[in-house]
């Protein structure tokens, strides 16, 4: 993910490494993510986190952990057309 930095001249940075450049240096996918980035940041600036402050419950942060677990072993949910077709979606 980019850093967007108001270093004028259209010079962004990336991440900790401080990689200087143009945008037209740039790839697509670079400053797609810049653009994402920006968009990401200024939006948490102005909405902020709807759930800063709020407590999870224990039921719902034990699923997250096995969910986690369950990732990280290589497990994966049901593929997305199988859920499209079970809701009567497509």
């Amino acid at each position: 993910m980019y850093d967007v930095a108001a270093r004028g001249g259209g010079e962004w940075t990336q991440g900790e490494d401080s990689m200087n450049g143009t945008v037209a240096q740039m790839t697509k996918e670079e400053l797609r993510e810049m653009i994402e980035a920006s968009i990401e940041q200024k939006l948490l600036e102005i909405l902020g986190d709807p759930d800063e402050g709020l407590e999870i419950r224990e039921s719902v942060r034990d699923r997250l952990l096995r969910q986690r677990e369950a990732v990280a072993a290589g497990e994966r949910g049901q593929p997305f057309d199988d859920v499209v077709q079970q809701l009567g979606l497509g």
